[in-house]
Formats: C-alpha cells, sequence, structure tokens
C-alpha cells in the first residue's frame, strides 16, 4: 500500500515500527530510500515541527561513512518524516538477539565505527542522546573488517531531541532508554557529548557480555544502579579494554573520553583481540526485590495490548523484532534520596543461578531464616541435652535400691 510523503517521495512497504514512528522502504528522486514516519501525535504537535524545521541545517549537514545520512525532512499536512539512506543489512540489536555476544575484536571493531560517527556529529555540535543497538545498522553489502565484522553506521540522529519537547516532558522527566541512560541524565542534568559515550561503552559492555552492565529488572532499579553502582568486571578480556570500558562508564562525565579518542583507542587495541573467542560468562540475575516505583508517560494510552518497541530495521526484507529495552521511555527523575537508598558496590555481579545478590533484600532475608534456623536448632540441641542428663541422673537414682537389694548382706 503506497503513499505519497510530501511532493518527491513514495513510501512502498513498511519495513519496521518504533516509538517514534514507522520507517517505511521508499522511492525518491535519486533512487530508493528509508523513509521514518513520525507518529500523527508528534505531527500534530505545532510546537515539536517547529522544533523539527529549526534542527533541519544541522541534521542534512551530518555526512559521515558510519552514520546513516538524513537526505531530507519533511513536513507536509499530517506527515512528519525524516529521509534517510537504506542501508542495506541489518541492525545490532538483530545480530546480537541471534548471537548473544559477539567475539571481541568484531566487537570493538564496530564500536570503534560507531565512535568515528559520533565525533563527526559531536563536531557538528550534535548529540544522539539515544545509542543502542536498535540504532546501529551492520551494511552487509560493503567489504568486511576486523573480526569479520560489518561497517556500522549509527541512525536516528534527532529523533530523541525532537520527542524531548518542554510540553512533552517537564523538568521532572526524563527521556531515553534505561539500560543506557548515563547518570547525569537520571539525575536530572542537560545532555551533553559524553552521555553518548557513556551510551556506547554500554553497547560495547553488551556486545562482549551478552547484557547490559546496569540492566535488569524495573526501570526505577536501573535508573539507581547508574548512578549508585559501579559496574561489573568483565573477566577474560584484555586489562586494557577494561580500563577503557571503566573509564567510559565513569560516573563524572568529565573522567569519559571524547568520541574521537575513544575510536581511536579501540583501534589500537585491535591486534590484542584477534582470534579472540566471545567470552563465557552468565547473566546475573534480577532479584525480586529490586522496584522502584516510576511514573508512566501520561501520553501513553492505556492498553492491554502489547506495544511494539525497540528495533527500528532501515532495511529492506529485515524483519522487524521486539526488543527487550524499553525505548524512548519518559519517566520521573529520582528523588536524592531514593537513589543513595540504592544497594552500593557492584552492579550485577555474575553468580549461580537462583542465588541472591550479596546485599539485596532477598539476601538479607535468606540471612535472617539460616539465623531462625540455627537459633531453633541450638535451643533443640540445648533441650536435648538437658533431657539426656535429667534421664541419666533419674536411671542413677532409680537403679541404687535394685543394686543394694541384689548385694551380699555386710559383714558382721
Amino acid at each position: 500500500m503506497a503513499r505519497k510523503i510530501g511532493s518527491r517521495y513514495t513510501a512502498n512497504q513498511i519495513l519496521g515500527r518504533g516509538s517514534a514512528g514507522t520507517v517505511w522502504l521508499g522511492e525518491g528522486p535519486e533512487g530508493p530510500v528509508a523513509v521514518k514516519l513520525l507518529r500523527e501525535d508528534l505531527a500534530s504537535d505545532q510546537e515539536l515541527v517547529g522544533r523539527f524545521v529549526q534542527e533541519r541545517t544541522a541534521l542534512l549537514g551530518l555526512e559521515h561513512p558510519n552514520i546513516v545520512s538524513v537526505r531530507d525532512l519533511v513536513v507536509d499536512g499530517n506527515d512528519l518524516a525524516l529521509v534517510m539512506d537504506l542501508v542495506r543489512g541489518t541492525d545490532l540489536r538483530t545480530r546480537l538477539d541471534r548471537d548473544k555476544r559477539m567475539a571481541p575484536e568484531a566487537a570493538v571493531a564496530i564500536v570503534a565505527d560507531i565512535a568515528d560517527g559520533l565525533a563527526a556529529a559531536h563536531a557538528a555540535g550534535v548529540v544522539h542522546r539515544d545509542v543502542k543497538p536498535e540504532n546501529v545498522l551492520l551494511d552487509m553489502q560493503g567489504p568486511l573488517g576486523p573480526g569479520g565484522s560489518h561497517r556500522a553506521l549509527l541512525t536516528d540522529f534527532g529523533v530523541a531531541k525532537l520527542i524531548d519537547t518542554p510540553r512533552r516532558t517537564r523538568a521532572t522527566k526524563i527521556i531515553g532508554t534505561p539500560d543506557y541512560l548515563a547518570p547525569e541524565i537520571v539525575e536530572g542534568l542537560p545532555p551533553r557529548a559524553a552521555v553518548d559515550i557513556y551510551a556506547l561503552a554500554t553497547v560495547l559492555y553488551e556486545l562482549l557480555a551478552g547484557f547490559t552492565p546496569f540492566g535488569g529488572g524495573h526501570p526505577g532499579a536501573v535508573l539507581r544502579r547508574h548512578v549508585t553502582e559501579t559496574v561489573a568486571p568483565l573477566p577474560g578480556i584484555p586489562d586494557e579494554l577494561w580500563q577503557l570500558l571503566v573509564q567510559c562508564l565513569a560516573k563524572a562525565p568529565a573522567s569519559r573520553l571524547r568520541a574521537s579518542e575513544l575510536g581511536a583507542r579501540l583501534r589500537e587495541l585491535l591486534p590484542l583481540l584477534v582470534g579472540m573467542a566471545p567470552l563465557d560468562v552468565d547473566e546475573p540475575g534480577v532479584d525480586d526485590d529490586e522496584e522502584e516505583p516510576y511514573e508512566a508517560p501520561s501520553e501513553q494510552p492505556a492498553s492491554s495490548a502489547p506495544v511494539r518497541r525497540g528495533a527500528v530495521p532501515l532495511v529492506p526484507g529485515a524483519k522487524p523484532a521486539d526488543s527487550n529495552r524499553d525505548t524512548h521511555t519518559s519517566m520521573r527523575v529520582p528523588a536524592p534520596d531514593e537513589l543513595a537508598g540504592g544497594a552500593r558496590g557492584t552492579a550485577r555481579v555474575p553468580r549461580a543461578a537462583g542465588a541472591p545478590r550479596p546485599g539485596s533484600a532477598r539476601n538479607r532475608a535468606a540471612t535472617r531464616r539460616r539465623r531462625v534456623v540455627v537459633s531453633v536448632a541450638a535451643v533443640v540441641l540445648v533441650a536435648a541435652a538437658g533431657v539426656g542428663t535429667w534421664a541419666a541422673t533419674s536411671g542413677d537414682d532409680a537403679g541404687t535400691p535394685q543394686d543394694t537389694k541384689n548385694s551380699a548382706p555386710p559383714s558382721p
């Protein structure tokens, strides 16, 4: 079912759906394109439309081999659309869903590509604000890179910023994907270039481990971990790579590397990673008690129907897939006392299946149960010892007359 997008483009086939809109395979004057058609409620917001037009120059000026270029921005009646280059491949989330984790060499090569793209965007004054596997596309048509990796491109520039208008999100709200949110965003500070570095380091950790360093469980618990907990070590990777990850996941934005530095450092580490197999680590469990209240976005209609979220493949033939990562979730910023109340220490340390995380409520409850059992056992032992002593004493007293009766009479 083809539809016209403005006067220059025709959308022919839906490729995927995301939180902000629908991606179509389209046709323009210069050939095939990907058209991201934003939701109707966004298109009807005049403030957002004005913001959309203001961002036009910045977005159209982003040209880099590791960025999916925006060719045009269309405002036509109820249609608000970004027209982008068509990438023939798949998105990184789909790759992760299939493989769970990647060999370090390929993972580092992909993240180095995205760091290079971010460096160009940051130099142009553009912050992505929603770096995650769903927004990384892998070009399957080009030559293979280190570790058999495909060239990676970052897409959806400007979408998070467009959605994050003052009317839609008050100062007490945050916009983003919980697993990849930098601590300063959780604390209500404005997003700078460093938030993209933090998110990209989170993506690298996920590519290596198969899970994000602070994710899992209720969104409120995820936000708390970003602020209060340190990243759990990944066994089996070179120390140089681990130190790089730790630096880019620092709580203080100023401590993180710039995108250009990160890309260069990652490429320097590639020779150390040649031939390394994917890591063999277990994803830590999520404690039932790690529940933090959060305020659901008021603009989302209440419905029992499942909501499609996550991967938005801008490629022909790619199967739209639901993601387990909430995207563009609007949440209340936790108060300082709520953040301070979280369990401090190392986040989500891998452990045996079913075992509670040290310091958690489940762990404390298990400890209390063990203490009760030990106390009861001690009481039972004391009682048993008392009964044994009484029985022994009673036996001696009862046996004395019988022994006297059966003995020979005393000599005169």
